[in-house]
């Protein structure tokens, strides 16, 4: 058999992509992968917190999410790694698609060894102000990293604020509702049926997380505005960020299966607060809030109702920058905030942007 001329062999994909979870937002973005938009990528590895598949064969499978809740090798990063190094690839990435902090906290070190990584993980860019600077000094190696997912499940944000900034702009204040979860719920949330069961219906829809008082607690929407803060320039520390929980303090301690049981415990204290609000002609949102001084705080907040918050539909998120430019009227970018597939879109485009 005559060989194939060097210009016709098959070339290496510009992209090789190792997936680390395939929960919900990791499994979505399988299906993206197997699509014609996703044809750069290349998926050399892909892993569950126990289990991993590096076989060419066995990840081009369409049951990859199942596959890996029953088979595979014992999780090794080397091993994965490894199969990033083999590919070829001009570009390898590892895409981060858990809330691991564990994981969070290797990026810097990813980056540092010339791995690009896209993430959905806030746990670094929103946790202590050192894992921050560990990252900053990373991305100077010339590795990138893709954080589009991190806040507003790829709602053009950053992009919008580092923009902003590269041309001479500088944030002054920032507000809005930064959880789609906690937007679902208090735009639904009018006094006709109790919190909790807006909440378990929340919950069935996939909204929030398996345990909702990861929504409730307000830490999640403090990640994400310690990741706004620190790209304006506010190097903020996580203590630094005032936040009011939702969870009643006798409910914080409990297993995840208690807690489901005694949801009721949060109606009394809702009702009260929607009540109140209510007879003064308002109503209530979760609201994340940073001054000109980096004061910043999220948590519930009676707004009227020709708030731009008040107006909000579904899951939306909403994000009013106000800047030295734009300081008539903020600049507002809204849409919807949560959801697997719009999050593992955010997913797939960082990665396609690196080819």
């Amino acid at each position: 058999m005559s060989a194939v001329p060097a210009d016709c062999q098959p070339q290496p994909s510009p992209i090789a992509v190792v997936l680390l979870g395939t929960g919900v937002v990791g499994g979505a973005l399988l299906k993206l992968l197997d699509t014609p938009a996703a044809a750069p990528l290349r998926l050399v590895g892909a892993a569950n917190s126990r289990r991993q598949q590096t076989d060419p064969r066995r990840l081009a499978r369409r049951n990859l999410r199942d596959q890996l809740r029953h088979e595979g090798a014992t999780r090794d990063d080397a091993v994965l790694l490894a199969a990033l190094d083999a590919s070829g690839a001009p570009a390898r990435v590892i895409i981060d698609a858990t809330a691991s902090a564990a994981l969070a906290a290797r990026h810097a070190s990813w980056l540092a060894q010339g791995y690009h990584v896209v993430t959905a993980n806030k746990a670094l860019a929103g946790g202590e102000l050192a894992g921050w600077r560990a990252l900053q000094a990373a991305l100077t190696t010339g590795a990138r990293y893709g954080d589009a997912a991190t806040v507003g499940a790829g709602l053009p944000v950053l992009s919008t604020l580092r923009r902003l900034r590269s041309c001479g702009d500088s944030l002054l204040t920032l507000e809005g509702v930064f959880s789609g979860s906690l937007s679902y719920l208090f735009n639904r949330y009018d006094g006709s049926r109790p919190f909790s069961a807006l909440l378990a219906e929340a919950r069935a829809l996939g909204y929030t997380e398996p345990d909702p008082r990861s929504d409730l607690s307000g830490e999640d929407v403090a990640r994400k505005l310690l990741i706004l803060a620190r790209h304006a320039g506010f190097p903020l520390g996580s203590e630094e960020v005032e936040v009011e929980s939702l969870v009643p303090p006798a409910l914080r301690g409990v297993d995840a299966g208690t807690f489901l049981e005694r949801l009721a415990e949060l109606d009394a204290p809702l009702a009260e607060r929607h009540a109140q609000a209510r007879a003064r002609g308002n109503v209530l949102r979760f609201l994340a809030r940073l001054n000109q001084r980096g004061r910043a705080r999220v948590g519930l907040v009676e707004v009227s109702t020709t708030h731009p918050a008040a107006r909000l539909y579904g899951t939306d998120n909403q994000f009013a920058l106000t800047t030295a430019r734009y300081n008539t009227q903020p600049l507002v970018i809204q849409g919807p905030g949560a959801g697997p597939e719009i999050t593992a879109q955010a997913l797939l485009g960082d990665a396609l942007a690196l080819g």
